[in-house]
């Protein structure tokens, strides 16, 4: 047993990052930014949502509470694997980045919050992509290194023989 064993011993021990559940946040985020954006963009007022509004924003609700990355889903506009339509996603993602300077003003907590977040989603992307093309080279030189072996021609005997010939 060595030093570093002891110490080990020593140090509290790691707990498992726990899975909290973003999905009320999420949904809380969405339906301010949704307010914010129409009230500026659409003249109604207290945070209520043109007709148009509603039904995107009703849409939205519901596929985020069939999101099949469950309780610990990303944030929508950030995910890989949009839950809504083509045009839908485009709409969700023109209302979510036009109210976003609005809410910095109206709900600066949130919105810092919410900018954070998808800061820590584009560096764990960014990570992943990373380790993916590392491997991806890896896997690569491994083939590239199998073809050369396997193209390289065994000594042929038949060359053998006639040098055997030859130098008798």
């Amino acid at each position: 047993m060595g030093i570093l064993d002891k110490i080990k011993k020593l140090l509290p021990k790691r707990k498992e990052p726990e899975l909290k559940n973003n999905v009320p946040k999420e949904r809380e985020n969405i339906r301010k930014t949704f307010g914010v954006y129409c009230n500026s963009h659409h003249d109604t007022k207290d945070g209520k949502l043109c007709p148009k509004c509603t039904a995107l924003l009703t849409t939205v609700m519901l596929r985020i509470q069939r999101c099949p990355y469950g309780i610990g889903k990303p944030i929508c506009d950030r995910c890989e694997t949009p839950c809504f339509g083509e045009n839908q996603t485009k709409e969700f993602i023109e209302i979510m980045n036009a109210g976003q300077k609005k809410m910095l003003l109206s709900h600066p907590m949130m919105a810092v919050r919410h900018k954070i977040a998808k800061i820590g989603m584009d560096y764990a992307k960014m990570q992943r992509d990373k380790k993916t093309s590392e491997k991806q080279k890896e896997k690569d030189e491994k083939v590239k290194a199998q073809i050369a072996n396997a193209t390289r021609s065994p000594k042929n005997s038949t060359k053998s023989k006639s040098r055997k010939k030859k130098k008798r």
